[in-house]
C-alpha cells in the first residue's frame, strides 16, 4: 500500500470510469473514511456500523459484506493509515536510517489521520483480542521486521555492535513516540535525534557522547 492510499490522499473515482468495480470502490473508500472521522469525533465506543454506514452513505449490508465487526473495519484502518510509514528507505547511513525509524512514526502521527486514529484506540487494542493480536500480527510485526533489516544494515557496516540486542530495538527506537503520544511531550525531529543519539550510546560502535539533557 503507497502513501497514496492515505484517505486524506485517496482520489474516488469520477462517475461513469469503466477501470476496475468503481461503485464498489467508491463504497469501500467512503467507509473507510466515515469509519475514521467516527473514531476520531467519538473514539471507538461511538462506532457504531449502522452510523458508519449513513455516514458512507451505504446500506449496512453493504459495511457486512466485507467486515463482520467494527473491530475488523477499525484494523483495516488502522492498516491502512500505518502501512505507508513503515519502511525505511535504504541510504547507506546507519544514522539517517535509525532517525528515519523514529520519524516514521513521529510523522504519521502528527501530520497524519493515524494519530487521532491511533489514540482513539489505544485502550480496545490492549484490552480487545480481535483487535490488538491482529494489530499487533500486522503493524506491529511489519514495524519490527522493518527495524530488524534497519539493525541488520548497520551491523553489516559496521555501525552497530554485533551483539546489539534486535529483539527489544523496537521499543526502544519507536516505543518512546507511542509513550508521548499517550502520556504527553513533543513529538518532533529534536526528539528523535535524542533518541538515536541514547540509542547509538548502547548500540553503536564506537560509543558516542549523549546529551542526555
Amino acid at each position: 500500500m503507497t502513501a497514496a492510499q492515505d484517505p486524506s490522499n485517496a482520489h474516488v473515482p469520477e462517475a461513469g470510469t469503466r477501470r476496475g468495480r468503481p461503485r464498489s470502490d467508491r463504497a469501500h473508500r467512503a467507509i473507510l473514511d466515515a469509519a475514521r472521522d467516527l473514531l476520531i469525533e467519538e473514539g471507538f465506543s461511538g462506532l457504531r456500523l449502522e452510523h458508519v454506514a449513513a455516514r458512507a452513505g451505504v446500506g449496512k449490508a453493504t459495511i457486512y459484506r466485507h467486515w463482520g465487526s467494527r473491530q475488523e473495519l477499525a484494523l483495516e484502518l488502522l492498516i491502512e493509515l500505518a502501512e505507508p510509514h513503515i519502511e525505511v528507505a535504504v541510504t547507506g547511513d546507519t544514522h539517517a536510517e535509525l532517525l528515519a525509524t523514529v520519524m516514521n512514526p513521529v510523522r504519521a502521527m502528527t501530520e497524519t489521520s493515524f494519530g487521532p486514529v491511533i489514540r482513539s484506540l489505544l485502550s480496545e487494542i490492549a484490552m480487545d483480542p480481535e483487535l490488538g493480536d491482529r494489530f499487533r500480527e500486522t503493524v506491529v510485526r511489519a514495524r519490527r521486521a522493518e527495524v530488524a533489516r534497519v539493525m541488520a544494515r548497520g551491523i553489516e557496516r559496521g555501525d552497530l555492535r554485533e551483539g546489539a540486542d534486535l529483539s527489544v530495538a523496537t521499543e526502544l527506537l519507536v516505543g518512546p513516540v507511542y509513550f508521548r503520544l499517550m502520556f504527553g511531550g513533543r513529538l518532533d525531529s529534536d526528539f528523535a535525534e535524542r533518541i538515536v543519539a541514547v540509542f547509538l550510546a548502547g548500540a553503536g560502535t564506537p560509543v558516542r557522547d549523549v546529551d542526555w539533557f
